[in-house]
């Protein structure tokens, strides 16, 4: 799990209210974040891979939405290592543990473990949120036609240059003069716990807005595209707010927690005694909010490939395919075998007639470009034999969410 208690307890004069959450039961927290972290690995791996019936989509060139995607679940990934690795280390070697930030001790290992897992996991789970952050500003971009390929590299520039930033801002001032000896008190600790929770802080606030108005701007591109707002138009503005709506549920029920959490250990600060029994509620309710975040915060990699790409099954492809299949818009109807038509689909037609004017057909396909960047990672390629005696029919349907 990722939490600024982590930092916090490499001081040898830590507060009350880490040194409580941190020694309760450490083995079986340690134990339930091996846990949770090792299946959240596995599954997003298993996410990410190539399957076997899929083939590479042909997105559009002007795109920087797949290489965010990717990189917020590379940084969970990460992430979900150095969680299993820290733990591991905290089950395994508890003699080493024990010598964390002993006073006028001279062995350096354990405090250097310390200060640089926790600033692993920390900085890596920060610079996540910073990228989950720059989705939503390239989502309302590309509604606005301003996005392109040159963005991505302002966008790494602002995630890791301000997720090092605060990450070292926050432990120089929490780790002034030394770690050896920090300053005492919970006013020192408190820039560091400020650049802790800034990103989250600010995808919580600035993420709704950004998506709400690029919902609100996918229903202005498809009402102008063609002069009409059908129902196929509305189903697909629609499945474009839900996946958006699941983005930020995962986030909210991946760190609700850690809000929680840090607001009733603060509570317990600014308390003359944290054992008295009065306060026993409040730190059941700290300790249980500890494991629920042990639980969540690792989980929050695989529910992300879930919201992203939805369940990419478990057949693997073992075999470098270096095949193109064309696809056209996502906001093309497609009829199915059945004979109705899909609100997200679009079928490959190769006999297609263009009728359209110059000017029309380029803002059209500016607009299904757009629309089409919005569901990046969400394609799914069905091939559907009739028969043995017949082609088979290929179908490219375009999923928005999961």
């Amino acid at each position: 799990m990722a939490s600024p208690r982590l930092e916090t307890y490499c001081c040898p004069n830590r507060d009350a209210a880490t040194q409580l959450v941190l020694t309760f039961q450490p083995e079986v927290f340690c134990g339930v974040c091996i846990g949770s972290a090792s299946v959240s690995l596995l599954l997003s791996i298993l996410q990410l891979l190539p399957k076997q019936g899929q083939s590479p989509r042909k997105m559009p060139k002007a795109s920087s939405s797949t290489t965010i995607l990717l990189l917020i679940s590379i940084c969970d990934i990460l992430g979900g290592l150095g969680i299993i690795f820290r733990s591991t280390v905290w089950i395994g070697f508890p003699d080493f543990i024990a010598n964390i930030s002993v006073v006028n001790g001279t062995d350096v290992w354990p405090s250097a473990f310390c200060v640089g897992s926790a600033m692993w996991i920390q900085l890596l789970y920060s610079a996540g949120f910073w990228w989950l952050f720059c989705y939503a500003v390239d989502s309302y971009l590309v509604i606005r036609r301003s996005a392109g390929l040159s963005t991505i590299v302002l966008y790494h520039m602002m995630t890791w240059g301000l997720a090092i930033l605060l990450c070292v801002e926050g432990i120089a001032m929490l780790y002034y003069p030394s770690v050896a000896s920090c300053e005492s008190g919970l006013q020192h600790a408190i820039p560091h716990y400020i650049t802790t929770y800034a990103p989250l802080l600010l995808v919580l606030v600035a993420n709704p807005i950004l998506f709400r108005r690029t919902v609100t701007g996918v229903a202005s591109l498809l009402k102008g595209r063609q002069g009409i707002y059908t129902e196929n138009e509305r189903r697909l503005g629609m499945e474009i707010q839900i996946r958006f709506f699941k983005i930020m549920l995962v986030f909210i029920i991946c760190w609700l927690p850690n809000i929680i959490n840090e607001s009733l250990l603060f509570y317990l600060e600014m308390q003359p005694d944290i054992n008295g029994s009065p306060l026993k509620n409040v730190r059941n309710a700290a300790m249980i909010t500890w494991i629920i975040m042990g639980v969540l915060n690792p989980m929050q990699g695989f529910l992300f490939t879930l919201t992203f790409y939805g369940w990419t099954g478990w057949k693997l492809s073992l075999k470098w395919q270096k095949r193109e299949i064309p696809w056209e818009s996502m906001s093309t109807s497609a009829v199915a075998d059945n004979g109705y038509p899909s609100a997200i689909g679009s079928s490959v037609n190769y006999q297609s007639n263009i009728h359209d004017s110059k000017t029309t057909a380029g803002s059209s396909q500016q607009t299904d470009e757009a629309l089409s960047i919005l569901s990046e990672g969400n394609t799914t390629i069905r091939i559907h034999k009739k028969n043995k005696s017949t082609c088979g029919t290929l179908e490219t349907n375009k999923f928005i969410s999961a």
